[in-house]
């Protein structure tokens, strides 16, 4: 009898636990609509950052190390014709290691390797083409990279987050006027790591700016813009 009534009890406790209402993630019942809001912004670059790697390998070591050094000071010179400030020129990786060929005790000793990379900025786009020709022509061992940037990242960033902010807030509004609502105040505001907005995404949710002065390249170095975009979670109350 006792086990009956336990049992009984159980299945009272399940039925109004499953009963009771599922409020938001606020404990206070708040009622909330959550919203995402994403923006791009379309930037023409203004610096170009190279990324370069001179290596020579000799079986002297002393040797080795003079012409790795001697190839890059042609290239330091070289930037400063194109006026990069030395302060936007850094040695940035440096490695000095025995080469062989095979793997086993009959390896051979080929000679040792000297290797430095070098990163430097320019800031006149505009030569940005007849700069990379000169470096393959000066003895550039590999050309890691060539990456466009703007120098005013923080500034478009901003303007990136203001718009998916706005993107969200108008998005809301949407939704709850077609079940006769209204949005309240913002409950929380989350910024989510910036990701790059496909090119057919829905816009109707989402917004996209271009900013004027994009130069046009007579060459084969397209310039193209940069894309900064943003994205925003945020909560609403619903009056």
């Amino acid at each position: 009898m006792r086990k009956a009534i336990y049992s009984v009890a159980t299945v009272l406790i399940l039925v109004l636990s499953s009963s009771l209402p599922a409020w938001a993630d606020d404990p206070a019942g708040v009622r909330l609509i959550t919203v995402t809001g994403e923006a791009e912004v379309n930037v023409p670059p203004n610096e170009v950052v190279f990324d370069l790697t001179v290596q020579t390998i000799h079986k002297d070591l002393r040797t080795a190390k003079t012409q790795t050094d001697d190839r890059l000071k042609k290239i330091i010179e070289l930037t400063r014709k194109y006026k990069v400030q030395a302060k936007d020129v850094q040695t940035d990786y440096i490695k000095l290691e025995p080469r062989y060929r095979g793997n086993d005790e009959s390896r051979l000793f080929i000679g040792y390797s000297v290797r430095k990379d070098l990163l430097f900025t320019l800031r006149d786009v505009s030569q940005a083409e007849e700069l990379l020709s000169e470096l393959i022509e000066s003895g550039v061992s590999r050309l890691n990279s060539v990456r466009f940037q703007t120098s005013e990242m923080r500034k478009f960033r901003d303007q990136a987050r203001a718009m998916a902010i706005q993107a969200a807030q108008e998005k809301a509004v949407a939704l709850t006027s077609q079940i006769g609502q209204k949005i309240g105040k913002a409950y929380s505001i989350e910024e989510e790591a910036p990701q790059r907005i496909p090119s057919m995404a829905n816009y109707s949710q989402n917004a996209l700016s271009s900013i004027d002065g994009a130069s046009e390249s007579e060459g084969t170095l397209a310039l193209g813009q940069i894309k900064i975009s943003a994205r925003v979670t945020v909560r609403f109350e619903l009056n």
